[in-house]
């Protein structure tokens, strides 16, 4: 018989010779079963690049509805101080003017909804602003869609779309943000 010494111990060797092929396998199963989520932003049709100055427009100044937000995150609208909670209200009754104000828009295909910022602006505040803006039209033409169709504006034909869109276009305009703190 043997006889084992007393400081001999057994050696346990692993075998590493394939976890290099098994960490490259799994790496590109992650990568092809991985789907990575696309940053969301903001859809907006910009007017085509030209390089002609644009024409002069003379807006009606009842058919303008201009919204302001200062480097403290207020906001002013038509010259008044208003909440963004009782904004998307307010632009709706602008653009409808359901009782023919002299001080609102004329119908909803003349309304201009005009957006200024402050380069201070916190970016959370602008689209809330901004969201809240669309909103009112979006709310503007489910209610057309809904007296018109009976139905909800996502619900009806392109060709009942085109026809809510023509009545209420979106004309949102942005407007060069000023400096920080330069509200004028």
């Amino acid at each position: 018989m043997l006889k084992k010494k007393k400081n001999h111990r057994m050696s346990n060797e692993i075998n590493a010779g394939s976890m290099a092929d098994i960490a490259f396998l799994l790496l590109i199963f992650f990568l092809v079963t991985t789907q990575i989520s696309e940053d969301k932003g903001l859809l907006v049709k910009l007017p085509p690049w030209s390089t002609e100055p644009p024409p002069d427009f003379k807006a009606n100044s009842r058919n303008l509805y201009s919204v302001l937000v200062n480097a403290q995150n207020q906001l002013l609208v038509r010259g008044q101080p208003m909440d963004i909670e009782k904004l998307r209200e307010n632009t709706k009754l602008f653009i409808s003017n359901p009782r023919q104000e002299s001080d609102k828009a004329t119908n909803p295909a003349d309304a201009i909804v005009s957006l200024k910022n402050d380069r201070g602006t916190k970016y959370s505040t602008y689209l809330r602003v901004y969201n809240e803006l669309q909103a009112a039209y979006t709310e503007l033409r489910n209610e057309m869609a809904l007296k018109k169709y009976g139905k909800d504006f996502e619900f009806v034909t392109d060709s009942q779309k085109k026809e809510i869109r023509e009545l209420i276009p979106l004309i949102l305009s942005e407007a060069e943000p000023t400096a920080f703190g330069d509200e004028k």
